[in-house]
């Protein structure tokens, strides 16, 4: 019986501890493996085929904590909504209310006769009301045996008040501590308010993705009685695989499918980020959400709903942003023992300082601020926002991270294979040469032949059909050679295009100069073609896979990254190394079996290196599993984006530079959130121990750290794209 997926929702989780509270209690269960992320509110659970979602989210709410099937992603923002307006309330009642109090409290000026009880007043409301969805959290969380973070708060707070109403009641027995009690609650709420609405902008590249799809479409229909075909307005998610629709200029296509009739200029920046519009004609793939930006376009839908690579990618983006690196296990499991290490050392603080002496006010001032400062709130969010702004900002860009795991693999990366057909090259034949013997009309070499192959679906057949242009004579005869060519008559010639070999079939020889000419061009990785008429060769045609014109950039990037590119291709050694020498390349393994590809990133991994692999087809899959780090081009086949790490939506291979570098940038940035938020507690701890730290002034700290690792985290929306920065350089 195999496992299967299961993904929640988890409400009233605070803090890290929260989480790992969860996920224990899940894991606890037979046969179930379970991931909680705080920052996304998502619980990642892999159980037996047949596991009742329903006893995972009875089993949930035994913790305290709410659990439900996901919603579709575009209502999470709705959702959010309502806590941010209650948290929103509740920040400005406590600012308007807690800043007398801290100003009466702190400035002796403003101190008049019976100053304490109007603070005693203003203080109540921030200290109950305000505070409450702390109090609220570690009561049910005291009911189940746990502390967190808001017992911390929760337990600061109300000791701080209750100290300060019994001094006020006994008329001034020792140090009253409402700034404390308002001000931290003050700060906790700004820092929780703020906390919330960036995950939701962390997220906001996620829900943008899902909105930018065409919501109806023009549908083609046919009359079986009048045969006309006439469109059909409807929603988007009534089409269907194999039905045709209409996009006029300036409107979304509705799906992926594939050009049918009419070419057209396509702006995919909304989901590869390339800035600048592709041409298309009929058979050329198109993606659903992009728009057509000039003329009409009949498409025949490919793909619909779930399959649509729209709804991959936000499916992808969203099973990275619920993933944990293996340095976030390390801060979740601090934090899961964190709160109640930190309530030990807050009663030791206590009880050691009134042992040496010290005023009741000043041991208890200590073990509060103790509480207030170890908040563990920044250690929870310091991979989680990360992620989410990195890989969010990755899906803008047509880069698309399967994982946390995943970068680590990117920072460890020294070599890079390539794939040569359709990764550095443009997968598809296109017309090199046109060399016409003496006295032959270059055009008229070039028009003959192209009339003749168009009528042929071979691939060397159609290169040459699409060099010589949209306006061809109509064969008046036509035979296919197997294995040879073609021959027909064309305007009243007999027509002859094909190899070499097939040239004393036709008793046709080829001159010394056009000899010569072809030996050249097959040397240097081409494919020759002679074309003969009326008993004579006129000249040769050469076609050769072209490189894409971003590959040398690319291959310059990859290098400046500090990786060493390595050609690795099924192809012939000379057309490898006529394509390696045209992008930069100085390594070249060729003539590799679809088996042996695999073999090379072993051999290359036996040799001590750390291989990235970048490929698109299917003889390409298993290489890019074997790999430390696979890249695939989105423009490839399922099974290599299903066995790649990375997926580079736009097939332009500078997004692998890019992907890199995005990675790498995210990855840095967990590393410095985690760092500052673990120096921020050792460092704090002792300092509040010893009577250090005010405990207002340690809950606006506390409140600091969490915003230090969320805007951190949100410099990664500034992350740019080399291959967008080289098109505007050019333009």
């Amino acid at each position: 019986m195999t496992d299967h997926a299961i993904e929640l929702e988890i409400s009233g989780m605070t803090c890290a501890s929260c989480a790992a509270r969860v996920e224990k209690r899940l894991n606890r269960l037979d046969g179930v493996e379970a991931s909680v992320n705080f920052a996304t509110e998502r619980a990642h659970i892999v159980a037996p085929a047949g596991f009742d979602p329903h006893a995972l989210i009875a089993e949930v709410e035994k913790t305290g904590y709410g659990a439900a099937l996901p919603r579709p992603v575009h209502e999470h923002a709705h959702h959010a909504e309502p806590e941010l307006v209650s948290l929103r309330r509740r920040l400005v009642a406590s600012i308007v209310l807690a800043v007398p109090v801290i100003l009466l409290s702190m400035i002796p000026a403003l101190q008049f006769p019976g100053w304490e009880w109007v603070a005693l007043v203003l203080a109540t409301p921030v200290v109950t009301w305000a505070a409450w969805p702390f109090h609220q959290a570690t009561w049910i969380n005291l009911r189940h045996g746990a502390v967190t973070m808001d017992t911390l708060i929760s337990v600061g707070v109300s000791a701080a008040y209750l100290w300060s109403v019994y001094a006020i009641v006994l008329g001034g027995m020792g140090h009253m501590y409402l700034e404390v009690a308002a001000g931290v609650t003050m700060f906790v709420l700004a820092g929780r308010y703020f906390e919330v609405r960036s995950k939701r902008q962390a997220g906001a590249a996620l829900h943008a993705l899902l909105e930018v799809g065409a919501k109806d479409v023009a549908v083609l229909r046919s009359d079986l009685l009048t045969g006309t075909r006439t469109e059909v307005r409807m929603p988007v998610e009534q089409l269907r695989v194999g039905d045709e629709f209409v996009v006029r200029p300036g409107e979304k296509i509705a799906t992926d499918g594939v050009v049918v009739s009419g070419t057209s200029a396509v702006d995919a920046s909304t989901v590869t980020g390339e800035s600048v519009p592709v041409e298309v004609a009929p058979g050329d793939g198109v993606i659903g959400a992009t728009v057509n930006v000039g003329g009409r376009l009949v498409v025949r839908a490919t793909r619909v709903g779930a399959d649509t690579q729209l709804a991959r990618m936000a499916k992808l983006v969203e099973e990275a942003q619920s993933g944990k690196a293996a340095v976030q296990r390390l801060a979740d499991r601090i934090s899961a023992v964190f709160v109640p290490v930190v309530i030990g050392i807050a009663i030791v603080t206590l009880v050691v300082w009134l042992l040496l002496g010290a005023p009741a006010a000043d041991a208890f001032g200590a073990a509060v601020a103790v509480l207030i400062i170890a908040c563990p709130c920044a250690l929870g969010l310091a991979t989680p926002i990360a992620l989410l702004v990195g890989t969010g900002r990755g899906a803008q860009l047509g880069i698309l991270i399967r994982g946390p795991e995943v970068l680590e693999s990117t920072r460890a990366a020294d070599t890079v294979v390539l794939d040569k057909t359709g990764t550095v090259t443009t997968g598809r034949m296109s017309l090199t040469d046109v060399i016409a013997a003496p006295g032959v009309d270059r055009a008229e070499l070039l028009r003959l032949a192209g009339a003749l192959e168009d009528a042929s679906e071979h691939p060397v057949a159609r290169a040459i059909a699409r060099a010589a242009g949209d306006v061809l004579p109509e064969p008046e005869s036509f035979q296919n050679l197997p294995g040879a060519g073609v021959a027909g008559v064309v305007d009243g010639h007999a027509v002859v295009v094909g190899r070499r070999a097939m040239l004393a079939d036709w008793a046709l020889t080829l001159d010394g100069v056009l000899d010569a000419e072809a030996s050249r061009l097959e040397a240097e990785g081409r494919t020759t073609v002679v074309v003969a008429w009326d008993g004579a060769v006129r000249g040769i045609l050469a076609v050769a896979d072209g490189v894409k014109p971003t590959s040398p950039a690319a291959i310059a990037q990859l290098r400046d990254l500090g990786l060493e590119p390595v050609l690795l291709t099924g192809d012939n050694e000379a057309v490898a190394r006529r394509v390696a020498a045209e992008v930069g390349i100085d390594r070249v393994i060729a003539q590799v079996l679809p088996a042996g590809k695999v073999a090379v990133v072993r051999e290359l991994q036996a040799e001590g290196r750390s291989v990235a692999m970048v490929g698109d087809g299917v003889n390409d899959a298993a290489a890019l599993a074997q790999s430390d780090l696979g890249l695939a081009m989105g423009t490839g086949t399922d099974a290599a984006i299903e066995a790649s790490d990375l997926t580079l939506v736009r097939g332009d291979l500078r997004s692998a530079g890019d992907a890199i570098r995005l990675s790498r940038s995210t990855l840095r940035t967990i590393r410095v959130n985690l760092f500052w938020a673990f120096a921020y507690n050792v460092a704090a701890i002792p300092l509040a121990a010893l009577g250090l730290l005010n405990p207002m002034i340690a809950g606006a700290a506390m409140a600091f750290s969490s915003a230090f690792v969320v805007g951190n985290s949100l410099l990664l929306r500034r992350f740019r794209s080399h291959a967008d920065d080289l098109v505007k350089e050019t333009r």
